[in-house]
């Protein structure tokens, strides 16, 4: 798969191999674009009613196996290897993320978005970043020396920040809902706003619409990514005329898979260091818990809810890409002083080989001609405005 290769890229390129780039502000401003833009165009793809069933019930048992097992297998390695408290939480943090980016953009690539695979994946890694980033809010905002009574406050403010975002998240859907029951038809209107502003300028609403929600996402504390991707969620090609659509999705891919994707992930690639290296023992023991509870979170999750063996090992496949997610918390721990630059190399090097390692292994449970016949499998029918 394509990430694979771009990730590489960023490995040669870098200071590790080659030393040709080095990390900079300009190669992250454009990896965050990126990243907002795969995690529209995945938005868009995506039904909000499946994703957010997929959220419920069986799926909510995916999500909690896909953060449980991990972050306990940090917590022990941490304790085999005598951490202490603080880097305990965030060995368990970094295990536990699944990236949305990288979820999104791999399930694109090979043709998925719209299958049982991809909705489990893509709600198990909106609701793991969620809690890995709720209780990262939690612990940047105690106080030093806090106590009990600093913790339940700290908790308490983020619980009332994360239901503000769900609440905001549900009462645009149903207006949309009830705009959508009281005969008002929002692709005429967005048909109105293109014949007043020119064709251009739906994309460019597009993207406002959805960089609100960033907004108010990152503003609350979590990353603008799960923000952007509800707000991404709530449009489909229902708002749009058929051709409009079409328009902005071949917009979209021409901007992110033909040029910014690519870079993100090179950019990710830079962050391999040799650091980790020093302590081989502890490396390994990382690298393989790492692996081995997402695919075992994935493969018993998707067991309980009825899917093949082929189908649960590729959804534990795709929730091994941590990514942007799991770099951006190491990355905060580092600068606050919470892990050493040993713990944060290893982060790093773990983060950049699982997510290498999440298209290859599933590619390997479900090849090309696999992945081809369960896509037209589980394909939405097209509605009456596809016809």
């Amino acid at each position: 798969p394509a990430i694979v290769g771009e990730m590489l890229a960023g490995v040669l390129l870098g200071p590790s191999v080659l030393n040709l780039i080095q990390p900079n502000d300009a190669l992250s401003g454009i990896a965050q674009l990126a990243v907002f833009l795969v995690v529209l165009a995945a938005g868009l793809e995506m039904d909000f009613q499946r994703v957010m069933s997929a959220m419920r019930g069986r799926g909510m048992v995916v999500a909690t196996l896909g953060f449980v097992l991990p972050f306990g297998g940090g917590l022990l390695i941490a304790w085999a290897y005598e951490l202490d408290s603080m880097r305990t939480v965030f060995m368990g943090l970094c295990i536990a993320i699944t990236a949305l980016p990288v979820a999104a953009r791999m399930l694109a690539d090979m043709g998925m978005l719209d299958t049982p695979i991809a909705r489990y994946a893509i709600a198990t890694a909106v609701l793991n970043d969620v809690v890995a980033l709720f209780i990262l809010g939690v612990i940047l905002a105690l106080p030093p020396d806090s106590g009990a009574g600093d913790l339940l406050t700290s908790g308490l403010t983020a619980c009332l920040k994360l239901l503000g975002l769900l609440a905001l998240v549900i009462s645009a859907n149903l207006f949309i809902r009830w705009l959508e029951r009281r005969g008002i038809s929002l692709s005429s209107v967005s048909e109105r706003l293109v014949g007043t502003f020119g064709a251009e300028a739906l994309f460019g609403m597009v993207v406002v619409f959805v960089l609100f929600f960033g907004t108010v996402s990152e503003n609350l504390g979590f990353h603008f990514v799960i923000g952007a991707f509800f707000g991404a969620l709530l449009l489909d090609r229902r708002q749009f005329a058929p051709k409009r659509f079409e328009d902005l999705k071949r917009t979209l891919t021409s901007v992110t898979a033909g040029f910014l994707s690519p870079i993100f992930f090179a950019d990710l690639g830079l962050d391999f260091s040799f650091r980790a290296f020093g302590q081989i023992d502890f490396m390994v023991v990382v690298l393989l818990v790492s692996v081995l509870t997402k695919l075992i979170a994935g493969w018993w999750g998707g067991r309980m809810i009825g899917m093949s063996n082929r189908e649960a090992f590729g959804l534990g496949a795709v929730l091994n890409g941590r990514g942007v997610m799991e770099l951006v918390v190491a990355t905060i721990a580092y600068d606050r002083g919470f892990i050493g630059p040993t713990l944060f190399s290893v982060l790093v090097l773990m983060g950049v080989v699982t997510t290498v390692l999440s298209p290859v292994l599933l590619n390997a449970a479900l090849g090309r001609e696999a992945r081809a016949d369960y896509a037209a499998r589980h394909r939405s029918p097209p509605g009456p405005q596809d016809r």
